[in-house]
């Protein structure tokens, strides 16, 4: 089924799950959905074992379908909650994080960079380039590393861009597909375009670095072979398209100064 329902306990997938050897009648050379949903959301089942309710870890641990539904535990202590394990994934929070994050006060620190201490991010090697050559060309400041956002995403009121320049209210995401060909793929893609609507909604623009083969997503898209100086100078030409050049030449390095 589409949605990845159950399709009866005959069938045993390639990723182990499903009917046991001896009892199922068909084998899928693929990993049952919810073991291709977790390696699209980079996630282990592992984690979400952690943060199921204690009466379900049993039965989430053997999960083949991402449309059933189960009891979750609030990261921040709410009360539990019902969700399937696609929205779990992928969704809100609880409904008290969802209220919390659409309540005036959250609405009005909407669109506020920040640093948020402790924040533990995968950055590739070509990451560290890209911001290391976009450094040599204007000031981008090594203090802020969220955005507050008036939703939730993935559970938080906050959102990691790669790179954030708070003085132009624009993030710059690198995108590839990685080793395995499917990052930024897929449910991967629509998680992406939801990051970017929640940071629109609090005036913000993304740039978005498009390379390995990846296509275009949204209105301000680099689709490249790589990283290199003609990148670098077309997020330039970018941001002065977004936002005008007197707020870019007041970002620009002089010769001889350094980033923030």
């Amino acid at each position: 089924m589409g949605d990845g329902a159950n399709q009866g306990s005959s069938v045993r997938f390639r990723c182990g799950h499903g009917a046991p050897p001896g009892e199922a009648r068909i084998t899928l050379q693929r990993d049952c959905p919810l073991c291709m949903l977790l390696a699209e959301t980079k996630r282990r089942r592992a984690q979400l074992l952690r943060k199921v309710a204690p009466g379900g870890r049993a039965a989430l641990a053997a999960e083949t379908r991402i449309g059933a539904s189960y009891e979750w535990i609030c990261e921040r202590g709410h009360s539990r909650f019902e969700a399937s394990v696609r929205e779990a994934l992928t969704g809100p929070g609880c409904p008290k994080c969802r209220a919390n994050a659409q309540a005036p006060s959250a609405r009005f620190e909407g669109g506020i960079p920040f640093m948020k201490p402790g924040l533990k991010t995968r950055t590739s090697m070509t990451e560290q380039r890209l911001r290391m050559l976009l450094a040599e060309r204007i000031r981008l400041p090594h203090r802020v590393n969220a955005v507050r956002i008036s939703r939730t995403f993935y559970g938080k009121p906050e959102v990691w861009p790669d790179i954030i320049i708070p003085a132009l209210k624009v993030a710059i995401e690198y995108d590839d597909p990685g080793r395995d060909g499917t990052a930024h793929r897929g449910l991967k893609e629509a998680s992406d375009r939801e990051k970017d609507a929640a940071l629109g909604e609090v005036g913000w623009e993304v740039i978005r670095v498009r390379a390995g083969g990846l296509g275009e997503l949204g209105p301000h898209s680099i689709v490249c072979a790589g990283i290199s100086m003609a990148v670098v100078d077309r997020i330039v030409e970018l941001l002065r398209e977004i936002r005008g050049d007197e707020p870019v030449d007041a970002i620009l390095v002089d010769r001889g100064s350094s980033a923030d």
